[in-house]
């Protein structure tokens, strides 16, 4: 196949949504679908220990939810799909900003009783700012929910989009009675009393048509066809363009556990989302179908298997054909490095590929030389943009409790850092570390993994902290930089990568220091010299 259809046969998405709202198990269900598994694992059944396919690790199981973006392949239609499945806890929203900015187009995955809950506004205002194609899965519809058209509303005012209903469902709840897809005429509905089966499609281009009575009943007909003509009256038709541009989002309605709605989004989905797009770096923008290759780290993970302590960095192919065994520079290093496993994956299932194209994921062994951000290419200096980084918002000593175990502690906060799950400053006055994360659940996060993957334990101590702010002094030999390190040496810290932080303790004393010091700039993320 020639590289121009191997890029246009690919679509890489993210899906994104608040806690709870059936995120993991519409992934699973697009799995199903596609017949990259034969069973889905129930999420949240502790009957059945088996966990959703994209929660790999172990305290994902435990908790019902997931914490680290898990990356699944699969071949549906003859398209190659790359799913990245994402965090929807405010406390993980670090991992899933970092994750959009390796996708082509987002699916949001909306809870039918619950509507547009804080979480799905933020990730959808970061889409919207980078012009993401989103398509909206309103999920749950076996359960009582909100009327269909006031969610519509909802997604509208709350979220600021412009939608288009490609769906939309018969009845609600225990009324639920189907789905008539809008885009084909056609009616799905449900067979059997357990409403776990599905009647194949039915044809309807007229809707007046009398068989539709006695399909679904006098009065659920009525309600259909009032239904679908007040659409047509008030929302735009599809139109593939706007879509593609971000402003206009096409909504689905459907039940993912029941595997309702599912088949439906997933061929809407191949036909209408992007294949991969051209990036943006800091020199220029970089065209999927240049032959050259470029491709960028927006995730590390470690420890994918613990039996190995492997450490693996995911890299986006931008542009090019990423070959195993060819030599790429490491921009920021400078320096040519080979691979000789690249990994394609399936959750935490890896498979070694020889040749990888514009949109995959492809996960490459490491040994501590990437950071998030770092660029790959065949020799041009490339810096891709838009990977945050954010200033903590909570702070913690960490203390060994095994004193046995120190280096194995050590070990673990140093990978763990490098994927970006928390940031570890070293007080200069004692040399104590201290442990910032955006969300507070990281710490348990933090502490399970340290003892279940590096065999170490960890206390926490609270820390009185407002910011991490990082430190540019004009001129770090004259007399304000001294009086400055002097009279704030008790909340002077060096971050991983040794640059100077500030930890200040309230929004009151960075005003203060900065009016006292004008020439010491503070700046809430560490990547200011980049």
């Amino acid at each position: 196949m020639s590289f121009l259809k191997e890029i246009e046969r690919r679509r890489t998405f993210g899906i994104i949504s608040h806690p709870d709202a059936g995120k993991t198990t519409l992934t699973e269900k697009l799995l199903l679908f596609g017949g990259a598994i034969q069973e889905a694992g129930a999420v949240k059944n502790n009957k059945i220990k088996k966990g959703a396919t994209s929660d790999f690790m172990e305290i994902e199981r435990q908790r019902g939810i997931s914490v680290a973006t898990s990356v699944l392949a699969f071949i549906y239609k003859n398209k190659k799909i790359n799913i990245l499945d994402t965090p929807g806890h405010k406390d993980f929203a670090e991992d899933t900003f970092r994750t959009l900015t390796a996708v082509d187009s987002v699916i949001v995955v909306i809870d039918v009783a619950k509507g547009v809950e804080p979480q799905t506004e933020k990730l959808v205002e970061v889409c919207r700012m980078r012009s993401i194609p989103m398509l909206v899965f309103i999920n749950k519809l076996d359960r009582e929910g909100k009327d269909a058209f006031d969610l519509l509303d909802e997604v509208e005012q709350k979220l600021g989009l412009r939608v288009t209903p490609m769906s939309f469902p018969i009845g609600m709840g225990y009324d639920f009675k189907g789905i008539y897809n809008i885009l084909e005429k056609k009616l799905n509905l449900f067979s059997g009393d357990n409403k776990q089966s599905i009647s194949k499609g039915v044809v309807f281009d007229d809707l007046t048509n009398p068989k539709l009575d006695k399909i679904i009943g006098d009065k659920a007909a009525k309600t259909l066809r009032d239904d679908i003509e007040l659409i047509s009256e008030v929302y735009p038709d599809f139109d593939r363009a706007e879509y593609l541009k971000g402003d206009l989002q096409p909504v689905f309605f459907g039940s993912a556990l029941n595997n309702f709605g599912v088949q439906e989004l997933l061929d809407a989905f191949i036909n209408i989302a992007p294949s991969p797009q051209p990036k943006k770096a800091v020199e220029r923008l970089v065209d999927s179908k240049e032959t050259e290759l470029t491709g960028f780290v927006f995730k590390i993970h470690a420890n994918m298997d613990p039996k190995h302590r492997d450490r693996l960095a995911f890299i986006k192919i931008v542009s090019g054909v990423f070959r195993r065994n060819s030599p790429y520079l490491h921009v920021r290093n400078g320096k040519k490095v080979k691979f000789s496993s690249p990994n394609a994956f399936f959750a935490e299932k890896k498979e070694i590929v020889e040749e990888s194209y514009p949109g995959d994921i492809v996960g490459i062994h490491d040994t501590g030389n990437f950071k998030i951000g770092d660029t790959l290419t065949e020799g041009e200096i490339l810096n891709f943009k838009g990977i945050p980084s954010f200033s903590p918002e909570h702070f913690r000593y960490v203390n060994n409790a095994d004193p046995m175990k120190s280096k194995q502690l050590f070990k673990g906060l140093d990978q763990l850092m490098d994927e970006g799950v928390a940031q570890l400053f070293t007080l200069d006055m004692n040399g104590r570390k201290v442990v910032g994360t955006v969300g507070a659940l990281q710490y348990e996060v933090i502490q399970y993994r340290l003892e279940h993957e590096y065999g170490a334990k960890c206390t926490y101590e609270n820390l009185s902290v407002h910011k991490a702010c990082w430190v540019e002094p004009k001129d770090a030999k004259n007399d304000e930089f001294k009086e400055f390190k002097r009279v704030k040496q008790r909340y002077l810290a060096k971050d991983k990568e040794g640059q100077l932080v500030f930890l200040a303790d309230s929004e009151f004393t960075i005003q203060m220091t900065q009016s006292k010091y004008p020439s010491v700039k503070l700046h809430f993320t560490s990547e200011y010299k980049s």
